[in-house]
């Protein structure tokens, strides 16, 4: 079999005899190159009992479709005097088309090329299209079935329908998986599932952001789970709490987009003309300007990471100071967030010494959102489970029959 037919066909079961190119198509020549065992006793003698010819839908050559034509045999056995098929390595018995063309298909489909499209490229229905991309979907859901529970765990909701509200996402923050999707975010829309999840004595770290609801979920299911908070939701938190007390000595300078910008900003980011703008500005509310230097320590205090255990315990001590500092002030807004670092001071502590954060459940979620999108929304919730699922959380290798096929 020359070398470039060996690339061509890549079915290890069949000779090359001849290469025919058409126009539109590549139609390839081949025959059986060995008589096989008996599947069921492994007995090596058989005979042929009925020949039949057989073509094969078998990937794309540049913008020709490629055939594979060979006569198929039925064989008996002589050992159990049964009769089988011959089924070829890379393809599935009864299929007119093989595994790396059906995969093809899907992979294609799933980069976001229309069913309407790949049925003119690839001469098949879009019927059969979508599907082989269902087939896929279930074969990949299927092997996602008793995997077990991450070490380290990612919750956070993202919305679904109107009609039927929010949804949880569950994800392995090792892997970058999403180990599961719940609907509902509340105690009591997830306690059937969590009382059922299997394993959950493996968890060792749970990443959130700053939600009681979630807190006590963890406490109460996950016994060795230590709550990590995540980063981005505490520095959020401190930004939404500085403009409520803005508001309070300008409501009107509030508005000014401009002036806006330069406030969220960190101070290292501003250039010299911005910085004298600011300075400018606070010189008519010095009260400001005191609780815009108070947020930029505390803001460079939230952002450090991977610190070792005689760096976190200085560390907190400044963090404490400065939640009472919170608490003692005389504006409202300061004071809601001094109470709300005050509560979550353990799991924030916890966070300067994990790398891990919810940024990777933010990311699949916008690969889920992309899913939606790409099915036009989805009504019934166990198919967006399934095709999350498969999408999300699969590891990229299908599991038949104790074989493995690399995707």
């Amino acid at each position: 079999m020359p070398p470039e037919a060996k690339e061509i066909l890549g079915l290890p079961d069949l000779n090359h005899i001849e290469t025919l190119y058409g126009n539109k198509r590549v139609l390839i020549h081949g025959e059986l190159r060995n008589r096989p065992l008996c599947p069921r006793c492994a007995h090596p003698h058989v005979r042929i009992k009925a020949s039949f010819p057989r073509v094969l839908r078998h990937l794309r050559l540049g913008n020709q479709l490629v055939r594979v034509r060979f006569t198929s045999h039925k064989y008996h056995c002589q050992g159990c005097k049964r009769y089988f098929n011959l089924t070829l390595q890379g393809t599935r018995p009864k299929k007119r088309s093989s595994e790396a063309f059906r995969l093809e298909v899907f992979e294609r489909h799933h980069g976001g090329v229309s069913g309407k499209h790949i049925s003119d490229t690839h001469e098949i229905s879009h019927a059969t299209v979508e599907r082989w991309y269902q087939g896929f979907i279930k074969e990949r859901y299927g092997e996602l079935k008793g995997k077990r529970t991450p070490r380290v765990l990612g919750i956070d909701e993202h919305f679904f329908t109107k009609k039927k509200g929010y949804a949880t996402t569950f994800a392995d923050l090792k892997k970058h998986t999403v180990f599961d999707v719940v609907l509902g975010r509340s105690e009591q829309s997830l306690e059937a599932y969590l009382r059922k999840m299997p394993e959950k004595h493996r968890v060792k770290i749970v990443v959130m952001d700053l939600s009681s609801t979630y807190r006590s979920i963890v406490k109460k299911h996950f016994p060795n789970a230590k709550i990590v908070a995540d980063r981005f939701h505490v520095v959020r938190l401190i930004g939404q709490q500085f403009l409520k007390s803005w508001a309070q000595f300008d409501p009107v300078g509030r508005k000014n987009r401009g002036l806006l910008s330069l406030m969220r900003r960190h101070e290292k980011s501003l250039s010299p003309e911005q910085r004298a703008k600011l300075e400018r500005y606070f010189e008519e509310f010095p009260h400001l300007k005191a609780i815009w230097e108070f947020k930029q320590r505390l803001h460079d205090l939230i952002r450090l990471k991977m610190l070792s255990k005689e760096s976190t315990w200085l560390v907190i001590h400044d963090y404490l100071r400065m939640v009472r500092e919170l608490k003692e002030s005389p504006i409202e807004a300061l004071r809601t967030l001094g109470e709300t670092l005050s509560s979550w001071r353990e799991e924030i502590g916890r966070m300067w010494r994990f790398s891990k954060t919810n940024s990777i459940t933010e990311g699949l979620h916008n690969k889920m959102e992309m899913i939606s999108r790409r099915a036009f929304g989805f009504r019934n919730f166990e198919n967006y489970r399934m095709r999350v699922l498969a999408l999300c959380g699969w590891d990229g290798v299908i599991r038949r029959k104790r074989k493995l096929i690399l995707a």
